[in-house]
């Protein structure tokens, strides 16, 4: 029955792509094709479900709902559990196929997440064997033996799904379902074990079927104990560490740079966007001990505030972090970086820790580090702290007032090199990946990225001068034929990443804003923009356009942005015990209208006390 059942299901597959009329949108056809097959499954279902269920199996009629449930993709179920009944989620994504129940979080859209998680980790699998290699040979050395280390037991191919006796010991501390895990051990070469755990009772059951549902007992192991603890447990235990929380990381990250061993790796998800993009601050620097600026850059900084506060865990430990990818994606950060020991390295932490000073009229910036090393005698290095500020009292260009953020981290967001071993693994991949289109855009802009800190918005930069748009290959001509570098960013489409100074910025618009011959009365007196406009360009401007102008990742057209699968796509309720509905939909009814209904409630209110007024004077009168 499961030969027949296998054809069966490829013969729709191949149906659902010649009829699919979405070609040039993913999430699209993937919508058409999950519709299109679960509506010839239900209509097959109807007709197997009248059979005999010891017809379709030989084990309990419980077997027989969820193999025909296991058979839709994606779709609900109800089996029992521990005497209760439990509706459950059928999921596949990537060669893991789990149940869900509702109670249980799950989003679909961080599929990209989870896909670029697997490619970063299945490339250090390569760096994880060297590391063990280079282990053996400082062991040889130190016990006098002559030669090199043996190593053929590592010298074999490292495959997906099979278990390797010195391969990587993977954490992930919040699983809730376990998909990521499930993915890990179908999807990563060169794993030893891997540590799937929840500090929810009913998560960890569920991870256990789903870690035999997938014949993964062999690499993953359930557990079911407090994230921090367990990471505060096992110091130097895992070569890997893996944290995607509901909300911020910052509880987990002192435990997490203690657990990770010499050279490992900490993948670290932040999905309070809403607080390191500044809209409560006070509440970020509780979190992450930084404040965040409301501004154009401000998905930058909150990457940087992030390593910022990840830095400074690691430095209370003697260890320090070396960032290899730092994306913001969506509605959340997620963060790659190395974690390594050494107390020397450890104190120029505070040399690439900033503050960043911005203008609260036209926006320009200015950042500037908490300390800088001056090298003394030998290999050894004297830090004082750096004389400042670095801008005035008021702002040069427009008169108005700063406002001051951080600290951050100003360093290197990214290594370029372990970038470009990333995209040729996804391109190798080929549809390995649902999502590696847009993987391959989104790297290729980052690898492409300045190391400069911060960026300016096109569009900020216009709304202050009050003119029209210029070509973006324009703007970026101009600073290029002008010796200055520049880049996109890939946090923000239409970014200006560039090491010129902040004057030049400005007399670029000066110049565009005079090609153009604005009217005056377009800048009030008194404003950011009159103010700038009010100036000559002190350095000759040439919008002669430059060849580098184009960078790589655009002129191949490379998609780098989500395209809206579904209806509330973005972040998803905290997940709810069952009988505790909290969905998107019933959020939106609770709240439709509510300033109509409050200011109702208020004039109902003010009517009411008026007619008690009234009637007491009424009756004062008689």
């Amino acid at each position: 029955m499961y030969q027949l059942w296998f054809c069966f299901r490829g013969f729709v597959h191949q149906a659902t792509v010649a009829l699919c009329p979405y070609r040039d949108s993913e999430y699209l056809r993937r919508r058409f094709h999950s519709r299109f097959y679960m509506l010839i499954i239900r209509s097959l279902r109807l007709c197997v479900l009248k059979t005999p269920s010891f017809i379709l199996t030989p084990s309990k009629t419980v077997c027989s709902k969820v193999l025909f449930c296991s058979m839709m993709a994606n779709e609900e179920m109800t089996t029992e559990m521990e005497g209760l009944s439990t509706k459950f989620n059928l999921i596949s994504e990537g060669k893991a196929t789990i149940i869900q129940p509702e109670s249980v979080f799950y989003n679909p859209v961080q599929e990209f997440n989870r896909d670029i998680t697997i490619a970063v980790i299945s490339e250090f699998a390569t760096d994880h064997i060297q590391h063990v290699k280079e282990l053996r040979q400082k062991k040889a050395k130190a016990a006098g033996e002559v030669g090199e280390a043996d190593g053929t037991d590592l010298d074999v191919p490292l495959e997906a799904g099979k278990h390797h006796p010195h391969g990587m010991k993977i954490l992930e501390g919040l699983a809730a379902s376990g998909l990521r895990s499930m993915r890990f051990g179908h999807e990563i070469p060169g794993v030893q074990k891997i540590i799937c755990n929840d500090f929810d009772k009913q998560a960890a059951e569920i991870i256990a079927k789903n870690i035999t549902r997938n014949g993964l007992s062999e690499l993953v192991e359930a557990s079911c104990a407090d994230a921090s603890m367990l990471m505060y447990q096992n110091r130097f235990g895992f070569d890997v560490v893996d944290l995607d929380p509901y909300g911020t990381a910052a509880p987990f990250l002192d435990s997490a740079v203690k657990s990770v061993r010499e050279g490992g790796l900490l993948c670290i998800t932040c999905t309070d966007a809403a607080t390191l993009c500044g809209n409560t601050p006070e509440k970020c620097f509780t979190m992450y001990g930084s404040l965040p600026l409301r501004s154009k850059f401000c998905h930058e900084m909150a990457m940087r505030i992030i390593l910022r506060c990840l830095e400074s865990h690691a430095a209370r430990h003697s260890r320090y972090i070396v960032p290899l990818i730092s994306l913001s994606i969506d509605f959340y950060f997620r963060i790659f970086v190395k974690v390594y020991s050494g107390q020397k390295k450890a104190k120029f932490s505070a040399t690439h820790t900033g503050m960043v000073y911005q203008c609260s009229g036209c926006g320009a910036f200015k950042t500037q580090n908490l300390a800088e090393a001056t090298p003394a005698k030998g290999d050894n290095f004297k830090f004082s702290a750096t004389k400042g500020p670095p801008v005035a009292e008021k702002c040069e260009h427009c008169g108005s007032r700063h406002q001051m953020g951080g600290p951050l981290y100003l360093g290197p967001l990214h290594d370029k090199d372990f970038i470009d071993r990333v995209i040729g693994r996804v391109v190798s991949e080929g549809e390995g990946f649902r999502t590696g289109k847009r993987l391959e855009g989104m790297l290729s802009t980052a690898q492409e990225e300045l190391d400069t800190p911060l960026y300016y918005e096109a569009d900020g930069l216009y709304q202050t001068v009050k003119c029209q748009p210029m070509p973006m290959n324009t703007f970026r001509s101009a600073l290029l034929n002008a010796g200055y570098e520049v880049s996109y960013s890939h946090a923000c489409k239409n970014s200006l990443k560039t090491n010129a100074p902040n004057s030049l910025i400005w007399d670029i618009m000066r110049a565009w804003v005079n090609q153009l011959e604005l009217k005056p009365k377009r800048n009030v007196p008194g404003t950011a923009g009159f103010k700038i406009l009010s100036e000559k360009p002190s350095v000759e401007v040439d919008f002669t356009e430059n060849p580098g102008a184009i960078p790589k990742s655009r002129s191949q057209n490379l998609i780098r942005w989500q395209v809206n699968p579904e209806r509330n796509w973005g972040p998803k309720p905290r997940a709810k015990r069952e009988g505790e509905l909290d969905t998107m939909e019933t959020r939106r009814l609770q709240n439709q209208g509510k300033r109509r209904k409050k200011a109702e409630k208020e004039a109902d209110k003010n009517n009411s006390e008026a007619d008690k007024d009234k009637n007491s004077d009424s009756e004062n009168v008689s």
